[in-house]
């Protein structure tokens, strides 16, 4: 990526940089920031902030299917909460956790920017929208079965 960027642009280069190391590996580690911080010669902050500040970026590995469910206004008066209670409890877990057979991690995020269908949840890279107690549940089963067939993995 770098010979595609004029030189002193370099920061430039972040956010690219780590959405595919963690389309790599999973997650961006601990060796991929000191080796980015050396490919790029940008200060470690820099790349401390913006993993910090975009929530699609993880540190940590998570399971083979990620929830994560909008908690932005629109999303918490139309049910979000309620959607994330009734999560924590089929799946056994609370927001940031992975349940321990490793198949589903629970997370919160401010936005998925899709307010007029809300409460919204985000299946690995999928929107579903309008979602009640038994949309999730059918969601979390389609998941289960599309594992069992070989798919979502």
């Amino acid at each position: 990526m770098k010979e595609r960027y004029p030189q002193g642009f370099e920061s430039s280069l972040v956010l690219p940089c780590l959405r595919r190391i963690q389309e790599d590996r999973g997650f961006v580690a601990e060796e991929d920031i000191v080796a980015l911080v050396e490919y790029l010669k940008v200060p470690r902050i820099q790349v401390e902030e913006v993993l910090s500040y975009y929530t699609m970026l993880r540190r940590q590995p998570i399971g083979r299917h990620h929830l994560q469910v909008c908690r932005n206004i629109a999303c918490s008066m139309r049910g979000a909460e309620g959607a994330i209670g009734h999560l924590c409890r089929k799946l056994g877990i609370q927001p940031g956790e992975t349940t321990p057979d490793g198949r589903f991690t629970l997370s919160t995020v401010e936005c998925l920017g899709s307010c007029g269908t809300a409460p919204v949840v985000m299946a690995n890279e999928a929107y579903h929208e309008d979602m009640t107690a038994d949309k999730l549940d059918r969601l979390i089963e389609q998941l289960m079965v599309g594992e069992r067939a070989g798919e979502g993995k």
